[in-house]
């Protein structure tokens, strides 16, 4: 945790693990997967949440509980840090007028064909 306590810069808008160790609840359980005897008598796996949002991360990828603590702590700041940044506003497209133009055309010759069908369909009922 202190690399990276010493990595951030301390202005009001950005998060830093001092700042967000009072709103966190870190929880820390054994590990599964393959590791031996080590993995299964110690709790190495780092669970932490965060309990304004309740966002969850995990690490526990590493045999010690200290390195899978700090990688917590990076997944959790980068998640929080995630839904700050706001979306670019979407700026419409403009339909280009040979697109509208040709759209058109189509729309007309169908309809034109349309017409036309229903023209024979009138003078087979009539005769």
């Amino acid at each position: 945790m202190a690399g990276i306590l010493e990595n951030e810069s301390h202005s009001e808008n950005e998060l830093t693990v001092a700042a967000l160790q009072g709103e966190v609840e870190i929880t820390t359980y054994k590990a599964s997967g393959p590791g031996g005897q080590h993995k299964n008598k110690t709790e190495t796996a780092v669970r932490l949440k965060h309990l304004p949002t309740g966002l969850v991360v995990i690490a526990r990828e590493h045999r010690s509980q200290l390195k899978n603590r700090e990688l917590a702590w990076e997944r959790l700041l980068e998640k929080l840090r995630a839904r700050q940044r706001k979306p670019k506003p979407r700026i419409p497209t403009k339909m280009p007028r040979a697109a509208k133009e040709k759209r058109l055309q189509t729309k007309a010759a169908k309809s034109t064909k349309k017409f036309e069908r229903a023209k024979t369909r009138r003078w087979e009922e009539d005769s």
